[in-house]
């Protein structure tokens, strides 16, 4: 994940800072340079990086964090507000008409992710704003861009339009447009074309394109791992085209973060949404306040409630909890569990929503990822009955349920010992929470570190 290695940078300078009995200007000018050389390893803008360092200063000496009680959270919670400022502050909404039709125009280079994003961007408008979408071709360049795209498009459930690859791309714009007003569409997603660098002819045809069809957003789409160039190409688009917003696609991957950091602040454009991953759901709003908590390891709660109740039916969630609390869990909510687990995402980007998560590493996410397989292929090749009364089970089961799920009598006796855990454990939090108290090792996750 974008931000990992600067997370961990921040982890350890924060860790030295509460390690001192008393904050004096000599250790807290130590902090700033360590924080000033993090930043640049992390590929932010010197100037950016510059101007955060003294607007971190400037504020803890006016609220005079040397003479508070406990000056190192005082100057966690200045540096969170500064990266918050840095990532834009200010959660800025999507320009959606009210009644009428909503014209999205896709602006960007070749290999950011455009027509993957398309799709992704109208899957979250269908789901999340229960919005009908049309996405238009008007890549008439590049070979394969308009079946690519309407493949994208039938995934993410919206409806596709294209004149071919023989029609000027103006032109298509107008004509995808007319279609979407009289067909009474909510949203029209243009996925123009990109080039491998900007050239007079992309932005003449953008621009009339721009003219043409007068979109409520201009988006461009920024890879994450482009570093500081994206800073100079978000200022070459947004000369010609006055750009709403940036797209940060591939956020989910090894960049080093200094991009988002920095776009903001020197070219005023809003990062409106983030790829964090391959699949159409893997899209989501972007959140200053919610970014900058993740990058101090502080965790994202409110993300990860989201997703749980995009996922899962409240109602539903409800009464399973109670009826495992009564002690009435069997093999069936087991694995009924461990796939709206594998629903919310990986085990690893779960891991960074909570606060003072340990950090998973990609062996132990393999690992916890493959035995949840095997237990999803022992528990479906066991009859109704065994799952709900797995204490029948003996030799001949086992050895019939081994053969028909490739795995092991081991496997076997290994998840029977996995939901006896389970099961204990839900025994004790029906007893502990009578006292408002958790069982020993349960206690949250505040003894784990974080901040």
């Amino acid at each position: 994940m974008a931000f990992e290695s600067l997370s961990d940078k921040f982890a350890a300078i924060f860790k030295k800072m509460r390690g001192n009995s008393k904050l004096t200007e000599k250790n807290m000018d130590d902090m700033l340079k360590e924080i000033r050389v993090a930043l640049l390893e992390a590929d932010v803008n010197f100037k950016v990086v510059k101007a955060f360092v003294n607007d971190v200063k400037e504020k803890a000496l006016g609220q005079d964090v040397y003479n508070k009680v406990n000056p190192s959270q005082m100057v966690v919670k200045i540096v969170h507000d500064e990266i918050e400022m840095l990532l834009g502050e200010d959660q800025t909404e999507l320009n959606l008409v009210g009644k009428g039709l909503s014209t999205f125009m896709l602006v960007g280079l070749q290999g950011t992710g455009k027509t993957t994003t398309a799709g992704k961007l109208a899957y979250y408008l269908k789901k999340k704003e229960n919005k009908r979408v049309l996405i238009a071709a008007l890549d008439i360049y590049r070979p394969g861009a308009i079946e690519q795209l309407e493949t994208v498009a039938r995934n993410a459930e919206a409806e596709f339009f294209s004149l071919g690859n023989k029609v000027n791309p103006v032109e298509i714009a107008k004509q995808a447009k007319k279609k979407a007003v009289e067909e009474h569409f909510d949203v029209l997603i243009l996925d123009t074309a990109g080039r491998l660098q900007i050239d007079e002819g992309l932005m003449e045809e953008l621009r009339s394109i721009n003219h043409e069809v007068h979109p409520e957003e201009v988006l461009l789409l920024v890879d994450a791992a482009s570093g500081q160039d994206a800073v100079n190409v978000a200022n070459a688009f947004n000369k010609d085209l006055r750009l709403s917003g940036v797209i940060m696609s591939r956020l989910d991957g090894d960049a080093r973060g200094g991009a988002a950091l920095s776009i903001k602040y020197l070219t005023g454009l809003p990062i409106k949404f983030a790829g964090v991953g391959e699949k159409k759901e893997e899209f989501e709003r972007f959140y200053p306040d919610r970014m900058a908590d993740r990058i101090l390891g502080m965790g994202d709660v409110v993300t990860l409630v989201e997703k749980a109740k995009e996922t899962m039916d409240e109602a539903e969630a409800e009464r399973e909890a109670r009826n495992m609390m009564e002690g009435n869990f069997t093999l069936e909510d087991m694995l009924k569990q461990m796939k709206k687990v594998q629903k919310l995402g990986s085990l690893g980007s779960l891991a960074k929503l909570i606060p003072g998560m340990p950090k998973i590493s990609d062996e132990q996410q393999k690992k916890a990822e493959e035995e949840m397989k095997t237990f999803e292929a022992i528990i479906n090749s066991m009859t109704p009955y065994e799952r709900r009364h797995p204490e029948i089970l003996r030799f001949s089961h086992k050895n019939r349920i081994a053969k028909g799920s490739g795995k092991t009598n081991a496997d076997i006796n290994r998840v029977l010992r996995k939901f006896e855990q389970s099961k204990q454990m839900m025994k004790q939090m029906k007893q502990y929470s009578k006292s408002g108290k958790f069982p020993p090792g349960m206690g949250g996750f505040g003894g784990m570190g974080g901040f």
